[in-house]
């Protein structure tokens, strides 16, 4: 039995366990496939307080997970199957440690970010391929971007990159855009935007030094193209890493878990959600770690309040 099982090692998780561990806590950190969370797949971090010369996000999470065994924290790798949510304590199925009972879980699984699918994305995500403007645009100053989606995301994105680029070209796949009008209208009114629709990406295309441009297929004409760029943002959308819960958590239309408001409160009394898997708009290291912080902090004043209702109940 653990007083809190977390399950997810992003920024939320981490400081989930950080400060559950100093709490004398002792919780379990369940680590999936990808530990760390989508930090690890990014090369220099510079926007997380307290590293003036930026840090690789690799070595971000790892510092963090350091911290939090230093204090306690007990880290299992395992991939969880089904959680059952129906009463308390609650049952956790893991792939390689079996089942495991908790008082309270923390969710900080986070969002996977979708992808093209084309030769040359994966193999150069954080060197020129990215999902993350806000990340990763200041590293592209005076050099031509490539944003690739037709929604209000990837319209926002194209806008905050053109404080960065010299050029910004987004390409999509259908002649029109998803996206509302007001922000179509904001973008079109954007002198470095330049516009690619009515074409298909076929091939993130790379030489020595890096990515070089995108391959697409012009779909009016059946022909193929060389967009050129140092860069290629896809904004496409995020996957939610909600699909082992069963639907037995709350979670709005596109799979993210619903809090209550200023809180990380789920539906279920005693389960709380963090970071990505929660965050439909900010998405970013410093919001993950601070609402990691939120659900150790409610984790921990729910066991509590449980411990003094069986305390009462015995006296």
């Amino acid at each position: 039995m653990y007083k809190s099982i977390i399950i997810g090692t992003g920024p939320a998780g981490l400081t989930a366990a950080i400060y559950l561990a100093r709490a004398n806590m002792k919780p379990l950190v369940i680590e999936g496939p990808q530990p760390g969370g989508q930090l690890t797949t990014t090369t220099e971090v510079e926007n997380f307080p307290g590293f003036p010369e930026g840090i690789m996000g690799p070595d971000l999470m790892d510092n963090m997970r350091q911290q939090a065994e230093r204090f306690g924290a007990e880290f299992r790798t395992g991939w969880v199957n089904s959680v059952d949510t129906s009463s308390r304590p609650f049952k956790l199925q893991v792939d390689g440690l079996g089942e495991l009972v908790a008082e309270t879980l923390i969710i900080s699984t986070g969002a996977t970010a979708k992808y093209l699918g084309i030769p040359g994305e994966q193999d150069n995500v954080g060197r020129g391929v990215s999902t993350c403007a806000t990340c990763d645009g200041f590293f592209f100053r005076g050099k031509e971007i490539i944003v690739v989606g037709g929604g209000d995301s990837a319209l926002e994105e194209a806008g905050f990159l053109t404080r960065f680029a010299s050029k910004v070209t987004l390409v999509h796949r259908r002649d029109e855009l998803r996206a509302s009008k007001i922000m179509q209208d904001r973008v079109r009114a954007n002198e470095k935007v330049e516009w690619a629709l009515n074409r298909t990406p076929l091939e993130v295309v790379t030489n020595e030094a890096g990515v070089t441009g995108l391959k697409v297929l012009n779909n009016a004409t059946g022909e193929e193209e060389i967009i050129e760029a140092n860069g290629v943002f896809v904004a496409i959308g995020h996957h939610p890493n909600t699909g082992f819960l069963g639907g037995q958590i709350t979670t709005d239309e596109n799979g993210y878990i619903v809090v209550k408001a200023g809180t990380s409160e789920t539906n279920v009394p005693g389960i709380f959600a963090c970071g990505d898997v929660q965050d439909t708009r900010y998405r970013q290291a410093i919001t993950a770690a601070g609402s990691g912080c939120m659900a150790a902090i409610d984790a921990e004043k729910f066991i509590e309040a449980m411990e003094h209702e069986q305390t009462a109940v015995l006296g």
